[in-house]
């Protein structure tokens, strides 16, 4: 099963480059099934523009979430402890296999959805 998450573009292109090797979140999906992701990179973008394979996600208290993660992390630790505020745990889904597509995709035509506050099961 695949999710959709929406990505700021900085960080959606690290994913495609291999920098970013974590993407962080504050809460997570609950469906032990779902294994991949597909990558709708937020505006200015607006598009869906790949997909990757999930090797694993981490649930941590969050300095130690940050001690594993932070060489591929792809963010500061600044922007890590703002975005986790008032948050004692984190998740972090590892990336595998990142696959950026030839031609970005129109969320709407391709999957007749609205780009999701958190995440959206994908059929």
């Amino acid at each position: 099963m695949k999710i959709l998450l929406s990505i700021k573009p900085e960080f959606a292109n690290k994913i495609f480059d291999g920098s970013k090797r974590f993407e962080f979140r504050r809460s997570i999906f609950r469906n032990k099934e779902v294994n991949s992701v597909v990558v709708y990179a937020s505006a200015p973008v607006s598009k869906v523009i790949g997909e990757f394979d999930i090797e694993k996600v981490h649930n941590k208290e969050l300095n130690q979430l940050w001690n594993e993660t932070k060489d591929f992390s792809g963010i500061t630790r600044e922007y890590y402890d703002l975005y986790f505020s008032g948050k004692e745990e984190g998740f972090a889904i590892q990336v595998k296999n990142p696959r950026l597509y030839n031609k970005a995709k129109n969320l709407k035509e391709e999957y007749n959805m609205v780009p999701p506050q958190s995440f959206a099961y994908i059929g």
